[in-house]
Formats: structure tokens, C-alpha cells, sequence
């Protein structure tokens, strides 16, 4: 592939339909960025497929396990009938220009894909192995999103084995790509570091969970497990009902505690990292605190199963954040300091609740 595909791919095409994720990989040191970038790519389109509710669920899966097998390159052809049938019965689907042109880039994607080194390309069928299976789940699992019917998880174990397969892995293969590209950096025990970045992934996805619950909801899918909503008398169909946002708040909250358990797992991830390694450390700063942001505004909702109503931090305290960790990089004890009182934050409201 000419380096001016590539550039396009990990430049315009991945800042269009990713603008938070692009800053995250232009910080990135340079070997990391074209496996995580073309991941990403390959997982967005994965996504976008599995999303597009005005094909029948069963289409979307049909497709999904098809670019699964182009992926890895077990399919009996080069993609090209795969890339055809894309453009015709998703890309055409799409209201957004981006992803649009995304589902129409697969071709070259894959052909990156090929050129990526042996370790580097297996690392990202992995992971795309992996994300699509967490898309095959939802698909599976849920009712499509206009028949009007909703579904549950089980219990609190689907939920995190599903939080595994949607961005726990992600954290992980983030830290085979550490290991693989810039060695040395990550200090401590190789196994307790994947661990932790695997409930790295985990607390960025509960996050979205809580997050997105109403929105979820309305369209058939609800992820707070049978189990614990039993545990305070509620069926997933209670959530729907105008007073459910208290009436729910105590299980949120619940969720919100184990979730926070997970970020600080995120936390003592961030910190193996020396201080001199500060894309990495701007890499995982951000997510991190842009999360807990999240979760405090989420705790002092009122409303957070209105679907007007989301707990999303603005973007220009984004910025905000952003800006300052720049500034605060290279000093752990500032870091430590503000990312603790974002904690104590949060628990003095879980306290008084």
C-alpha cells in the first residue's frame, strides 16, 4: 500500500469518525500508532455494522462474522465481494459521511493490515477477534431495536466477562503493544500490570454503561444484571418508568463502587509508567480522568435514567483537562493529588447517598 493510503487511513479517515481517540494516538510514541490506530479502524467498522439498526439483526451478524474472517485471513477470497457488499448494504445506511467512508475504506484497511510486522498483525486479529465478540454478544443477546422488546443480563459475571470482551481486552492489547514498542517502560510484574490494564478497559466501559443506561434501554438492551436489580426489587422494565432514577439510584451506586475499584487499578497502571515516558502517561491520563469526571457527574444525577438528561462532560472541560495534564505530567505527586480528589469526590457522595 503507498504511504499516501496509510496517511489517509491513520490520519483524516480515523480523526473523522474518532476525534477524542485520534488525540489519544497522535500523543502516542510512533511505533505504537499504526497498529493501534488500524485496530481501532477495523474495530470502529466492526461496530458500525453490528449499530446499524435499519438492517435486520441477523444481516448485521451475517456481516460481522464475515469481516471477522477477513480479518484473521481464513476467507477463501481477498475481501473485495466483502468490501462490495458493505458499501451496498451498510455504507449506504449511514447518515454520517465518515463512517460512511470508513465501511468504503475496508479494502485498504486490509491491505494495512497485511503490512503490519508478524507480531503487530497477529496482536490486532486478536483484538478484533475479540471486540467483534463482544458485538456478536450484543446481537445475539438483545431483541433488535425496534420491535419495542427488552432484554437483561443474567447476573454480575455476564457483565463483566462482556466488559472484558469490549475493553478489557482493549487493555490488554494496549499493553502487549507497551511491551512490544517501547520496552522497559512499564515497571513492575508483567502479569499484575496486564491485570490492571485489563480493569483498565473494564472501568472506561462501566463508565459508558452507566453513562448510556437510558439511552440502552430504549432501544431494548439493558446491562444492569436480573440479579442485582432483583436485589432491590426492580425488572429492567422499571427502569423505563418516570421515577426510576431514584428508585435505582442505590443499584447505580453499587455499580458505581465496583467500578471505581477499577480505576484505581487504571490509576496504579498510569503510574508504572515513568515520568519521563509522557505520551504514554498523557495516553492513560486522559481517559482516566475524563472518566472519573464522568462518574461524578453521574452520582449527582437526579435523572440519570432520562435520556435527556446524560451525565457527559462538557467539552471544554475537556480542554480543561487536557491542558492541565500536560502542565502536571511529569510530577506524580501533583497527579496523585488530583486524581485522588477526584476519587474522595466521588466516595463522599457515594458516603452521604
Amino acid at each position: 500500500m503507498r504511504n499516501s493510503a496509510r496517511a489517509f487511513l491513520l490520519g483524516p479517515l480515523l480523526k473523522g469518525v474518532s476525534r477524542s481517540f485520534y488525540l489519544t494516538l497522535r500523543v502516542l510514541p510512533v511505533g505504537m500508532r499504526d497498529p493501534i490506530g488500524l485496530a481501532y479502524l477495523l474495530a470502529r467498522a466492526a461496530d458500525t455494522i453490528a449499530d446499524t439498526s435499519l438492517i435486520a439483526p441477523a444481516q448485521r451478524l451475517e456481516l460481522l462474522l464475515a469481516l471477522r474472517t477477513q480479518i484473521n485471513g481464513t476467507a477463501a477470497d481477498d475481501g473485495g465481494a466483502l468490501a462490495k457488499r458493505l458499501a451496498v448494504e451498510v455504507a449506504q445506511q449511514q447518515t454520517q459521511s465518515d463512517e460512511k467512508q470508513l465501511l468504503e475504506s475496508i479494502g485498504p484497511a486490509l491491505v494495512a493490515l497485511t503490512q503490519l510486522s508478524d507480531d503487530d498483525r497477529t496482536a490486532v486479529r486478536e483484538i478484533v477477534t475479540t471486540l467483534t465478540t463482544g458485538m456478536e454478544f450484543d446481537l445475539r443477546t438483545f431483541p433488535d431495536e425496534r420491535s419495542g422488546q427488552l432484554a437483561a443480563l443474567r447476573e454480575y459475571d455476564e457483565l463483566d466477562r462482556y466488559t472484558y470482551l469490549v475493553a478489557g481486552c482493549v487493555g490488554e492489547f494496549w499493553t502487549k503493544m507497551t511491551y512490544a514498542h517501547m520496552p522497559g517502560t512499564l515497571r513492575g510484574d508483567p502479569a499484575t500490570l496486564m491485570q490492571r490494564g485489563i480493569r483498565f478497559g473494564k472501568a472506561l466501559q462501566m463508565t459508558n454503561i452507566l453513562r448510556d443506561c437510558a439511552k440502552d434501554l430504549r432501544i431494548g438492551r439493558c446491562y444492569l444484571p436480573q440479579t442485582m436489580l432483583a436485589q432491590f426489587d426492580l425488572t429492567p422494565t422499571d427502569l423505563l418508568a418516570s421515577d426510576a432514577s431514584p428508585r435505582a439510584q442505590p443499584l447505580m451506586l453499587a455499580l458505581v463502587r465496583k467500578t471505581l475499584e477499577h480505576y484505581r487499578a487504571a490509576a496504579d497502571y498510569t503510574f508504572a509508567l515513568g515520568p519521563l515516558s509522557i505520551r504514554l502517561r498523557l495516553a492513560c491520563l486522559w481517559p482516566i480522568l475524563i472518566g472519573l469526571e464522568t462518574m461524578l457527574l453521574l452520582v449527582r444525577n437526579p435523572h440519570w435514567l432520562d435520556a435527556g438528561k446524560a451525565s457527559k462532560v462538557p467539552r471544554g472541560d475537556v480542554y480543561r483537562i487536557i491542558a492541565r495534564s500536560v502542565l502536571l505530567v511529569v510530577s506524580e505527586r501533583s497527579l496523585r493529588k488530583w486524581i485522588d480528589a477526584q476519587f474522595a469526590a466521588i466516595e463522599a457522595h457515594l458516603a452521604g447517598s
